[in-house]
């Protein structure tokens, strides 16, 4: 019944307003003909008279003034709807939602944001960040625009676009027999040591699970968690070692190039394949890919462009 009264709704409002046929026909634009038949089709469908006619004049029936209550209701909420997605798909005002990896929250999605706002100052940005199967979730859903994540997806409803690579190393607490603060590592050199780690469900814990058994050993893991930072901080403490990304200086933790195997994970841009990106969303998914080597680039390092 729906699909019967939707295209209708604005011709019956138009007719109980102003309870006169032809005066509603100029009103809405269209023959004074037509409108009749579709008032008297939407009456013999519900089975109900919603009008009573003397002469030219219409007066609502009881069931015509509840249709004229909910119509109005609907056709305002769907007004409302469409004004909020225009506003959503401005070029210059609209919104995006961006999904993220929580380790890139610190610096890197800053940075980022930081040089597109210098350039697109009034669109809005939703920022949505967690582990990697639940942002690629966000973007099967419609509720995140892109995501920047790791491993890139290979299925057929998502394109992933690889846009730089990060440098994984081996944090250890300072003074540990591994510190070696102007060397290198192998990682097999930390079997044997206690290790902290994201909690499955975070792409990292499987990147770092594949690496130590390439250096021929499975992890013994001492914590999960899923904030890098507190990874670090339970490193400081002496709670075991983590492959963690490069971060700035922290105490009591020493960060070590791994010479073999290479911990270096790809980091990209994941969209719905097949969407219709409003201009706001194709701004920033340029602005993306164009910057992308800088993404990772350390503060002391980054571009003018992006202080």
């Amino acid at each position: 019944m729906h699909d019967v009264l939707a295209p209708r709704l604005t011709q019956f409002v138009a007719v109980a307003r102003t309870e006169h046929m032809t005066r509603a026909a100029e009103r809405i634009g269209v023959p004074q003909p037509t409108l009749s038949r579709a008032i008297a089709r939407l009456e013999a469908d519900l089975g109900v008279a919603l009008f009573t006619r003397t002469g030219r004049t219409l007066r609502l029936t009881p069931a015509g003034r509840s249709l004229l209550r909910r119509a109005e209701a609907a056709l305002t909420e769907l007004t409302a709807a469409a004004d909020e997605l225009a506003g959503d798909a401005d070029r210059t005002h609209g919104r995006v939602t961006l999904a993220f990896l929580s380790t890139l929250g610190t610096e890197a999605v800053p940075r980022l944001l930081r040089g597109f706002r210098d350039t697109h100052p009034g669109i809005r940005i939703e920022l949505v960040q967690g582990r990697h199967e639940m942002l690629l979730d966000r973007v099967r859903e419609g509720v995140a625009d892109l995501a920047l994540t790791s491993p890139l997806p290979d299925e057929p409803g998502l394109t992933a676009l690889a846009l730089a690579d990060e440098e994984l190393r081996l944090a250890v607490p300072a003074g540990h027999r591994l510190d070696r603060r102007d060397g290198t590592v192998d990682l097999a050199e930390a079997a044997d040591e206690p290790f902290v780690g994201f909690a499955p469900g975070y792409g990292l814990r499987g990147t770092v699970d594949a690496w130590c058994r390439q250096a021929g050993f499975g992890p013994r893991i001492a914590f999960e968690g899923g904030d890098a930072a507190t990874l670090r901080g339970l490193v400081g403490a002496g709670l075991g070692v983590a492959l963690l990304p490069l971060a700035p200086d922290v105490p009591g933790v020493v960060q070590l190039p791994v010479a073999a195997p290479r911990t270096v994970r790809t980091l990209g841009m994941v969209y719905p394949r097949d969407d219709r990106p409003t201009p706001p969303v194709r701004e920033l998914r340029a602005f993306v890919t164009a910057r992308a080597p800088h993404l990772l680039t350390p503060p002391d390092t980054v571009e003018p462009w992006l202080r």
